[in-house]
């Protein structure tokens, strides 16, 4: 069974994917199969764009961040890198003595 690869899809292309359905007549199977969208998702949007709250669908999953949160936001990817250079700089020095690493 192949693992789902969830991708992230442009206002855009969910405007222009509507207006293929409703302006070119085109079904909205047709679209979901030609576009490599799950038909529930195009669905979606189609009654999103007839509320008129498409545009406004992405907007709300973007939250302003202050500039404290893009900080500490920052500085939590800079130690994730931070403790995995480290690890393999711990792996590579057990190596070169001879040790076994059990990790």
């Amino acid at each position: 069974m192949e693992a789902v690869v969830k991708r992230k899809v442009t206002a855009e292309f969910r405007v222009e994917a509507v207006k293929l359905v409703n302006e070119q007549g085109f079904t909205q199977a047709d679209v979901a199969r030609r576009l490599n969208v799950p038909y529930q998702t195009l669905c979606n949007w189609v009654q999103l764009a007839k509320a008129g709250k498409l545009a406004t669908a992405d907007a709300k999953r973007i939250t302003p961040m202050s500039p404290l949160e893009a900080e500490v936001s920052r500085l939590k990817k800079e130690v994730a890198v931070l403790r995995e250079e480290r690890g393999i700089l711990r792996h590579s020095s057990r190596k070169n003595r001879g040790e076994v690493c059990l990790y």
